[in-house]
């Protein structure tokens, strides 16, 4: 009987020692997953960029920008949170509205979302001597005389939010300051707008101006607005014509391969 129960005591003892085992084992890799956690190297990283994506297509600006500190927090690649999460979803806005299921305004409160995650993401980048990926750089602006802001505003969002580095210099814009900021930020685009017949013209002059200074052919130069046509843009030897923001992008993309 005795022997017995020392047996029993020994059995009992093996068996907690197993369970402390176990549970020690248990509180390691929980402890080695949490590690993983603070490195972003976790499971959730699809899942995020997924939550990046669906906050561009919907449209939520601060979802955006939560989403943004959440990959910084966690150590994200930042790139990639803006290469296959935001990036993607900007694209399917631009399906969408190719499509008709999107308007201008589900566009331009899009491209907010995209402007505020960058907001978020560039100062990072900047801080951690990351260069930020960039398919071109492009100086943008309405040419002299034309005030006109929204439709070149847009277009510029879009570019940016396409993966384009993009310099605006906003409206009733002289020439040379399109050439002199080309120069000096060494661009590869020179995007230039007109909403009236007017100034329209200046695209052209520009045009001539660039020949003037024996820098035809340096720039990839681009046109658009209301009064300007495919026609035009081939008339005065442009580089590509952009009806709206979204064609804007996909010329820009083209031009890139030219």
């Amino acid at each position: 009987m005795l022997k017995g129960r020392s047996m029993n005591r020994k059995m009992r003892k093996e068996k907690l020692k197993k369970e402390k085992n176990t549970k020690e084992r248990i509180v390691e890799k929980e402890k080695n997953r949490n590690k993983l956690n603070s490195k972003g190297e976790n499971v959730s990283k699809e899942e995020l960029l997924t939550k990046m994506k669906k906050s561009i297509i919907e449209g939520n600006k601060d979802e955006a920008k939560a989403l943004a500190r959440e990959a910084v927090e966690k150590h994200v690649d930042l790139n990639e949170a803006i290469d296959e999460g935001y990036v993607p979803g900007i694209q399917k806005v631009g399906d969408l509205w190719e499509e008709g299921e999107y308007f201008l305004p589900e566009l331009i409160t899009s491209a907010e979302c995209m402007k505020a995650a960058m907001g978020v993401l560039k100062p990072e980048l900047k801080k951690a001597q990351i260069k930020a990926k960039s398919l071109g750089k492009v100086v943008i602006g309405t040419v002299e005389g034309d005030i006109h802001d929204i439709g070149k505003s847009l277009v510029s969002s879009m570019l940016s939010a396409n993966g384009f580095e993009v310099i605006d210099l906003g409206a009733d814009v002289k020439l040379e300051k399109f050439i002199e900021m080309a120069e000096a930020e060494d661009a590869d685009f020179i995007c230039l707008s007109a909403l009236l017949t007017t100034t329209m013209l200046g695209q052209k002059k520009f045009i001539e101006l660039l020949k003037e200074k024996n820098l035809f052919g340096r720039f990839k130069i681009m046109v658009g607005g209301a009064p300007v046509n495919q026609k035009w843009a081939d008339d005065i030897s442009a580089d590509g014509y952009a009806e709206n923001a979204m064609t804007a992008v996909k010329e820009a993309k083209n031009l890139l391969r030219k």
